[in-house]
């Protein structure tokens, strides 16, 4: 990312799959009326940054939920709610055999797999999906091909693991970092902040 570049990464808002700790990866799951919340109060958040901001490029990950949210943002700030460029870099990582399951029954379903993506939480891969790791990659590759100031609505883990290559924070603390559905988080020159 270039210096004197900001981007602000908006986490998409809540669905019923987060609440009920469900894996979702790149599964199309809607928005829920917090979900819907949390995207108008990013909005309105944002709203402050104007004129600037409306200069900006806004890019969107293709999955539904990240959709919904940057057009409620964007209406928000009174821009044309489908005016922005969609991005599968910035889609969710793939769980693979995990999406759709619940967290809390995972042990016992696949308890090896439970345990080593606990030694490993960065590099580990299910089967038939992504790590950390190859998502590192795609996100990577997306912020490093940014020209201007950016708003992008995405994900979690997209949260995560551009918090840590732009702050240069150790991969291997990605998977804990803080991914809030109610904030922004905002990139430039190396540091991050919340709006």
């Amino acid at each position: 990312m270039r210096a004197g570049l900001t981007v602000y990464i908006v986490r998409h808002g809540e669905t019923d799959w987060n609440r009920d700790r469900r894996y979702q990866g790149q599964r199309d799951v809607p928005l829920n009326v917090v979900g819907r919340a949390q995207a108008l109060r990013n909005g309105e958040a944002l709203r402050q940054l104007l004129p600037e901001l409306a200069a900006a490029d806004f890019v969107s990950s293709p999955l539904g939920r990240a959709r919904e949210t940057m057009e409620i943002l964007r209406s928000a700030l009174g821009l044309a709610p489908d005016a922005y460029t969609l991005d599968d870099r910035v889609k969710e990582l793939s769980y693979g055999s995990w999406e759709g399951q619940l967290q809390a029954d995972l042990p016992a379903l696949d308890p090896d797999a439970w345990a080593q993506r606990s030694k490993d939480p960065y590099r580990w891969r299910p089967a038939g999906g992504e790590s950390y790791a190859d998502l590192m990659v795609r996100t990577v590759d997306w912020i490093s091909g940014v020209t201007r100031d950016t708003v992008v609505a995405a994900h979690g883990g997209v949260m995560r693991t551009l918090q840590a290559h732009v702050c240069g924070l150790d991969p291997d603390r990605v998977p804990v970092l803080d991914a809030p559905q109610d904030k922004v988080l905002v990139l430039r020159d190396g540091g991050m902040s919340w709006l």
